[in-house]
């Protein structure tokens, strides 16, 4: 078995905005695992906010002794982007070889679409507000924010989208005093969920203070290791596959923080349908969907997902698994 990663880019149909900064195009990896004529592939997205680089984790996946299986992997890489590009591609060699989809290895049914959230990146309120009346025919709007003036952009993303569900994302940047004000106005405006209000590391304060709507981590979670420090702080978790480090712990993470309590959201860094196709499975049943990545793009892969008014449908195999 071997394997090859190919650093690629795809060009994104907008600017995206986050409290950390922007982006106008998707850098991602492609991992090709090949075994005799079969091949599996997987994509990851590294993010400098975990110390990763397209260079450094390509080094990583190099570095990888050859026939190299699934379970060694979790042995020789920890969780995060190298992790997932090469378990996700092994799980799509193992599927090509048998000639059987990814969940019937798993002895999981078949996915079903599922509706996704639309993410609305963070802007001044009136950019914002022509954002969201152009998508308010979507069930499910996400908003970027974690700036200490944010009421003004949630009043204006209300405004232009009266109708859907809004959930938001603060990216860590705001402190206990900022959330705590504006947690009324969140449940006030019809918000149904807010993600990673403060820093990972520093959001005990979670345990103290009012949580009048459900608290989901992100950036304080990323594999079955972060569950116990999650305790009384947080109502659900975010699962993303270039945090779990691949399908594989994914799995395992669900299963054990669905056994704790916590509700399910699944979600993706700004890739490909590469990157959203096994996180499908993931998906499936969990509280809240936030695939949208490929709907950012201006480019995607030549056998794209599936997306319409049912949501975000499993994969082909000509894509993934």
């Amino acid at each position: 078995m071997k394997l090859d990663v190919t650093a690629e880019a795809f060009r994104l149909a907008e600017v995206f905005t986050i409290s950390r900064g922007s982006r106008t195009e998707a850098r991602v990896l492609t991992v090709r695992a090949t075994q005799g004529e079969a091949a599996g592939w997987g994509e990851c997205v590294p993010y400098a906010r975990y110390g990763e680089s397209l260079e450094g984790v390509a080094a990583e996946i190099g570095d990888l002794p050859e026939g190299i299986t699934r379970a060694s992997l979790q042995e020789v890489l920890g969780p995060g982007a190298a992790r997932n590009a090469v378990d996700c591609a092994l799980w799509d060699l193992e599927a090509k070889r048998s000639g059987k989809r990814v969940w019937d290895l798993l002895d999981l049914p078949a996915p079903i679409p599922m509706i996704t959230a639309y993410t609305l990146s963070l802007a001044a309120p009136e950019e914002m507000e022509r954002a969201a009346a152009k998508h308010a025919h979507r069930p499910l709007l996400k908003i970027k924010l974690g700036t200490p003036d944010d009421m003004a952009r949630l009043e204006a993303v209300r405004r232009g989208a009266p109708k859907p569900e809004i959930i938001v994302d603060a990216n860590e940047g705001w402190t206990a005093e900022v959330y705590a004000d504006l947690a009324p106005h969140l449940v006030r405006l019809g918000v149904t969920l807010v993600e990673q209000p403060l820093p990972a590391g520093q959001d005990d304060m979670l345990a103290e203070i009012a949580r009048p709507l459900p608290v989901c981590a992100d950036e304080s979670c990323h594999d079955r290791a972060s569950l116990p420090d999650l305790k009384g702080k947080y109502d659900v978790i975010n699962i993303k596959l270039d945090k779990t480090g691949g399908l594989t712990e994914a799995l395992a993470l669900r299963r054990a923080a669905r056994a704790e309590g916590y509700g399910i959201m699944v979600g993706c860094m700004v890739g490909t349908s590469l990157a959203m196709a096994p996180a499908t499975i993931i998906a499936q049943g969990a509280r809240v969907v936030d695939l949208d990545g490929p709907l950012l793009l201006a480019e995607d892969r030549s056998e794209p997902l599936q997306y319409d008014a049912q949501g975000v449908h499993p994969p082909s195999r000509a894509l993934w698994g």
